[in-house]
């Protein structure tokens, strides 16, 4: 798989990102990607051919392979990467719309295209606000999903966490209960827990970002009903100011006019 294509489209999703989020892109680069293709395919390699069983039944190694990893941890976590990257996608197929446009409004000479906008298509960066606020809380929520799916799975499918040195193993066509082998144990358990915790820490920002954009969302507004109500007060008083100023012009007209009288 080509994890740099991978890395290049969520780079430019990291402009819009908050300061939460550029930190979970940097876990999920660090510390998934990189271990995932540096490290981890090292230590599992052709784990299929270093299952090892005691017997010469043709078949029961395979079937005993099959039974106690259904799919690879290796392509597991591939997987589990790919979902989590995909939400992100959203954001910048958003911005993308919203970049092409503010370009056709510009085009256009639409008058309701104000100076912001103009800033954002020069910085290629816009504010988490409005539809792009639902979008980005929404990649965030899916991320959440798909990271505790696939931590379930993990238990639920390798029956735990940790690797174990012996497998016992009675599926057909095996003759009897034969004894199986897993290489390398301990180094598995350890990528295992690592990326489990990696996972975990994911989870965490994730929440942390969507509880931040949530308060920024409510903070907006009461902001803007806090300035609704401030505008007729705004408008009252310069309306009394104008009032005040044509008693002051018609008072100063008549005394002009009864100085003339006399």
């Amino acid at each position: 798989m080509d994890w740099g294509a991978l890395q290049t489209i969520l780079g430019g999703v990291n402009k819009h990102s908050t300061s939460i989020g550029k930190i979970w892109l940097t876990v999920l680069f660090i510390f998934r990607i990189m271990i995932l293709v540096v490290a981890a395919e090292r230590v599992w390699g052709d784990e299929q051919d270093d299952f090892v069983c005691n017997t010469l039944q043709p078949g029961c190694k395979n079937v005993c392979y099959d039974h106690f990893f259904p799919i690879s941890h290796i392509r597991l976590w591939a997987l589990q990467l790919i979902f989590v990257s995909t939400p992100a996608l959203l954001v910048a197929m958003h911005v993308a719309y919203r970049r092409h446009e503010k370009k056709r409004q510009l085009r256009k000479g639409d008058k309701k295209c104000e100076y912001k906008d103009i800033e954002e298509i020069r910085s290629q960066r816009f504010h988490i606000e409005g539809s792009l606020w639902w979008t980005y809380a929404s990649s965030i929520f899916f991320r959440l999903i798909f990271e505790a799916v696939f931590m379930y799975a993990f238990y639920y499918m390798y029956d735990g966490y940790q690797m174990p040195r012996l497998m016992k193993c009675s599926a057909w066509p095996c003759p009897n209960t034969v004894d199986c082998f897993v290489s390398r144990p301990t180094e598995k358990t350890v990528f295992t827990i690592f990326m489990i915790a990696v996972s975990s820490i994911c989870i965490l920002l994730n929440v942390a970002e969507l509880c931040y954009l949530l308060t920024k969302f409510f903070l907006r507004r009461s902001k803007k009903a806090g300035n609704s109500k401030q505008q007729p007060n705004h408008e009252n008083k310069e309306e009394t100011k104008q009032n005040e100023m044509n008693e002051l012009i018609s008072d100063s007209c008549q005394n002009t006019v009864i100085g003339f009288s006399s």
